[in-house]
């Protein structure tokens, strides 16, 4: 199954209140394994960053000021994430952005049914405990040494390792079977087949159980032997 974990920067935290997507990072999963695949876009407002988010995420107005606008990447991400369920942290507030851009262009608006809230997910599953990226991240042992600023990229391939541990770890498409061949795939190499083999039973020969039948004779008071008179 593809899935689609994405993540977004803004200018702020209303969209109706005029706030703007910055940037937008997208990760490719199949079967709940990373691809490789990713779609990443800075975006030019059109408006001021306030200081608030630029403490957040570090993009400035010089910096986006040469990057394009929403509508002049809007068909590769389109292409990018295609109609599979969208995987996002406090996923209404991404969709809010994300919809509210496509419409702005005049773009069909993105079903709310393929979204999925790793947010609502880890509420159920760690109740009571802090349910921030960074949290879960130090909860599953993902390392975070490169986080020092918010960033949509770097944030969607954390919360694709957080999702996968959230939703059942990494062995999810793994099976055994006796001398059926099983595929194991990483997020950076080729799938590998491995063969299992049928077991194998090993019977002593007639000599070992001479040489063993004369040993238990050689034992003093043995428990097995008091187990039997009891």
């Amino acid at each position: 199954m593809r899935e689609i974990v994405f993540d977004t920067e803004t200018t702020g935290l209303s969209f109706p209140g005029g706030d703007r997507l910055v940037e937008i990072g997208c990760v490719e999963l199949h079967n709940r394994v990373m691809t490789g695949r990713t779609f990443h876009a800075y975006i030019n407002p059109e408006r001021p960053v306030p200081v608030e988010a630029f403490n957040v995420h570090g993009l400035s107005d010089r910096f986006l000021a040469d990057k394009p606008r929403f509508d002049e990447v809007v068909e590769d991400l389109l292409e990018f994430i295609g109609d599979c369920p969208l995987v996002a942290h406090n996923a209404t507030f991404d969709f809010g952005f994300l919809n509210g851009e496509l419409g702005r262009c005049a773009r069909p608006l993105v079903d709310m049914g393929r979204m999925v809230d790793t947010l609502a997910i880890a509420r159920v599953r760690h109740p009571g405990a802090k349910h921030t990226l960074d949290a879960l991240c130090v909860r599953y042992g993902i390392d975070l040494s490169a986080r020092t600023l918010h960033g949509a990229l770097l944030d969607a391939q954390l919360l694709a390792q957080v999702y996968v541990e959230l939703t059942g770890g990494r062995q999810i498409t793994l099976g055994l079977a006796v001398d059926t061949p099983v595929v194991r795939e990483t997020a950076q190499e080729a799938p590998t087949r491995v063969h299992v083999r049928p077991a194998r039973h090993f019977m002593p020969s007639a000599a070992e159980l001479e040489r063993h039948a004369a040993f238990l004779k050689t034992v003093e008071e043995p428990l097995w032997g008091a187990a039997a008179s009891g």
